[in-house]
């Protein structure tokens, strides 16, 4: 066995433990295709620096839980193998069967459609930059993959050419879904989408009913990059984009939770606090815990209120009592409402953004019986 395969034995290990991969057949694509093969000209460590397929610790560090950025543009990570667990937990979300036919909006290193195709599926994947297709191109063709069609094109259109679609997964963050998305899908289809909620980026299932409404369903917490043009568009409703870290708190609420909520239930708060109250996004106060991210920013644009995992509260600005009060009656609402995660949210969607250019959003997020 090569310290490839032991490696990535380990790493399905991992996977299987956290609970991000709990299908058979999802565990053996994960442990069939070579994750090095799709950063086989290195890619950015944690700290910025590069790692060379070449240098010490490579092998180890790819088959680690976590994202590989393989391109920067004016200092923002443009392209990437995602985290693990996440790709693990989209994968499964569709649900896939031998003969699925997918369309991936966004092709980054290839990896993604390659563990799909493994499974069984039919990809057809896009992306708008010419040289990570043609990375991604090279790295399929060398791990022997098959079942994988690429094309350039702008994501927002889709592929027709390639329709009907019985899934659509998207791989970058977005604030809407495009339309065309939704006309290239076979019926009973559905596209998995990261859209932009309160800061960051939870994966929805996106689809439309026999009535012709559009819904969106949550299905996991998550983080992605930005995508560029209409599917970035804003829209009147949306919430405050990210900001800068925010002075330090001048008015303070004691943690509520001991232990602190892990990433997950974390995300699950933060999604409820933007499904609640239009002023959520990610920012970060001065002093406060720098994990923490999830904000409520006043109307100045530089002021608010952040709630830590632990449930603390740190406000600052103008109206930091205010916000104070805001964030805490937020918080209680979630705990008296059970705790909701993020699959228990649906809301229906709405046409908005760009008018030339359209994206469904979704408008009244509520709550569903969970079993």
């Amino acid at each position: 066995m090569s310290a490839s395969q032991r490696l990535r034995r380990r790493y399905v290990d991992g996977l299987r433990r956290e609970g991000a991969i709990t299908r058979p057949e999802v565990a053996g694509a994960f442990a069939a295709v070579p994750r090095e093969v799709f950063v086989a000209d290195g890619f950015h460590g944690r700290d910025g620096t590069w790692v060379p397929a070449d240098g010490d610790g490579f092998l180890e560090s790819v088959y680690t839980n976590d994202v590989l950025v393989t391109k920067i543009r004016d200092g923002r990570p443009v392209s990437s193998s995602s985290q693990p667990s996440l790709m693990a937990a989209m994968i499964e979300g569709l649900e896939l069967r031998p003969g699925t036919r997918v369309l991936e909006v966004g092709a980054g290193t290839g990896y993604n459609a390659a563990l799909m195709a493994a499974v069984g599926a039919r990809v057809t994947s896009i992306d708008v930059q010419a040289d990570v297709l043609g990375r991604a191109r090279a790295a399929l063709a060398r791990c022997g993959a098959a079942g994988v069609l690429l094309h350039e094109g702008d994501g927002y259109d889709g592929y027709a050419a390639g329709a009907p679609y019985d899934r659509v997964i998207v791989t970058v963050g977005v604030a809407g879904a495009s339309p065309r998305w939704l006309e290239q899908l076979a019926p009973d289809g559905f596209v998995l989408v990261p859209l932009r909620h309160a800061g960051h980026h939870p994966v929805l299932r996106v689809r439309r009913e026999p009535d012709g409404v559009v819904h969106a369903a949550g299905v996991c917490p998550a983080g992605f990059m930005s995508a560029a043009g209409p599917l970035s568009a804003p829209y009147p409703s949306a919430h405050p984009l990210p900001v800068d870290p925010l002075p330090a708190a001048t008015v303070a609420r004691p943690a509520r939770f001991d232990p602190p909520l892990d990433v997950f239930r974390y995300h699950d708060l933060w999604f409820a606090v933007g499904a609640w109250d239009g002023r959520a996004t990610f920012a970060q106060l001065a002093g406060a815990p720098s994990e923490s991210g999830c904000a409520l920013l006043d109307e100045t644009g530089v002021g608010g209120a952040g709630i830590a995992p632990d449930g603390s509260i740190h406000a600052t600005g103008a109206h930091a009592g205010a916000y104070s009060e805001r964030a805490a009656a937020l918080l209680d609402r979630w705990v008296t409402s059970g705790e909701p995660a993020v699959p228990a949210w649906r809301a229906a969607m709405a046409l908005d953004g760009d008018p030339d250019r359209p994206i469904w959003v979704p408008r009244g997020w509520h709550l569903t019986p969970q079993p």
